[in-house]
């Protein structure tokens, strides 16, 4: 196990938000669980967590990867984008998602956490 956090070792973090159709939330976990983990794994590496709207809007499913810089990130999502089974879970989802947002955040070094200063990029 790295003695870091992750989010101190690979700085950029792509944060995507799903919105999906009303009642269709526990369809697409099951399609993106059956689907495109195999290949979000394989190509993106490991992600730091899932998360489902309690508060606020509803119906959306976040997740979040860790990545070195914006090469890194761009070279996984091409991988990911040109697996050969990434089009059949397009397809399953087209669906069942309305909207997706997608955004590259820093983690922000804060004196009063131990072991929150990030690497410069």
């Amino acid at each position: 196990m790295s003695p870091n956090p992750i989010y101190l070792t690979k700085p950029l973090v792509d944060f995507r938000v799903y919105t999906i159709a009303l009642r269709k939330m526990p369809e697409f976990i099951e399609v993106f669980d059956r689907l495109a983990m195999p290949i979000l794994l394989e190509t993106l590496g490991h992600p730091l967590g899932f998360w489902t709207s309690v508060v606020g809007p509803q119906n959306q499913f976040t997740h979040l990867w860790a990545y070195d810089d914006l090469a890194d990130y761009e070279r996984r999502c091409l991988a990911r984008d040109t697996h050969p089974d990434f089009p059949a879970y397009l397809k399953a989802s087209g669906h069942l998602i309305t909207a997706q947002e997608t955004r590259l955040i820093r983690a922000a070094a804060l004196d009063s956490v131990a072991g929150s200063v990030n690497p410069p990029l």
